[in-house]
Formats: C-alpha cells, structure tokens, sequence
C-alpha cells in the first residue's frame, strides 16, 4: 500500500525533515506558516493566516515521535454575516512514526515508514492540526458571547401529538390514517 499523500500539496521543501541525517536524540524546529503556506493547498477552508509552529522530534533506533505546537491566527469567514476575522488558534499534537517493511498510515497519529526513508514530509500534518482547530460554526467574536434567539432550536424537534390536536377536525381527516389511531 503507497503512503498516504495528498495529491493536492505542492510540494515545499522547507517542511521536509531530513531524518537520515539526525542522531538519536530530541531536534527542534521552528516554522512560520502566513499565506504562502496555506496556497500550497486546494482548499478554501484557510486563506491566510499567521502562526508559528514549533516541532520538537526525538529520535531513537525504533520510532521518531514528533510534538507539534502550533499557535497564532487563521482568517476566517463569519457563518453569520460573512465577514472576515482572525481566529485565535493554539494546538498541541503528538505523531509517531515507526519503522516497518512498508510506509502505511496505521492511524491519524501514527505512521509506519521503511528504514531507508531520508526525508519526512509534515506541511500537510502542520495544515491537518490547524484545520482539525477550527470550530464548526466559525462566528465572529461580536457573536460568540451572544445567547442563541431560540436554543431549543438547534438541539430539539418539537412534535405534536393527535391528543394535542383539536378533537373537532376529524371530519378533515384522512381516512387512511383511522386506522392507526385505533391502535392504542
């Protein structure tokens, strides 16, 4: 099974990790991610944005383990009144990679890579991790602290029920369903 790309990321090298390279031991990097990073992708989720991430990767014979720290801002459109706002975003992940006879995605946090790989790419991890941060309803922050007009409106249906209805309109009925009233 090939490894799981995106077909839809340029490729940038500046978020490739030189694995073969590094000693078995805990390497830092630092990215900053504005709008160049996020045209590397199809996507109309994320624009723009200004953040920075930090990666600390431990290196051992077996396994790399990869935490991401990610904080800054994404541009968003409000659901309510379409405008534009920065989006507050802070993210931590971890994401381990070990080695194996194939590159397979195991889970949304773990990887398996073959031994002889030189270079691990995270552009689309770091993309992955902000866009896992966004809330569904992306409200400008005028409208965040707002209460609903009707709360109920979103988390119930309201029924009515044949007793609750008017006893006198049996005569607009349909016939069809006297039968299944007569049921109780």
């Amino acid at each position: 099974m090939p490894p799981a790309i995106n077909p839809t990321v340029k490729k940038d090298a500046q978020f490739d990790l030189a694995i073969a390279k590094l000693a078995f031991k805990t390497h830092h990097f630092a990215f900053e991610l504005g709008r160049a990073f996020f045209e590397q992708f199809d996507q109309s989720l994320i624009q723009e944005g200004d953040l920075h991430a930090d990666l600390d990767l431990t290196k051992t014979d077996r396994l790399l383990t990869l935490d991401f720290h990610i904080k800054g801002t994404v541009r968003l459109t409000c659901d309510r009144s379409l405008e534009e706002f920065d989006q507050p975003i802070d993210v931590q992940h971890q994401l381990l990679v070990r080695y194996g006879d194939q590159d397979l995605e195991l889970d949304e946090d773990v990887l398996q890579i073959t031994p002889d790989t030189q270079t691990l790419p995270v552009a689309q991890h770091l993309f992955d991790y902000i866009g896992l941060a966004i809330p569904m309803k992306k409200l400008h922050p005028r409208f965040q602290n707002e209460p609903d007009e009707n709360p109920e409106a979103d988390s119930k249906l309201i029924f009515s029920t044949r007793s609750d209805a008017d006893e006198n309109d049996d005569e607009s009925s349909d016939p069809r369903w006297d039968a299944l009233r007569n049921l109780n």
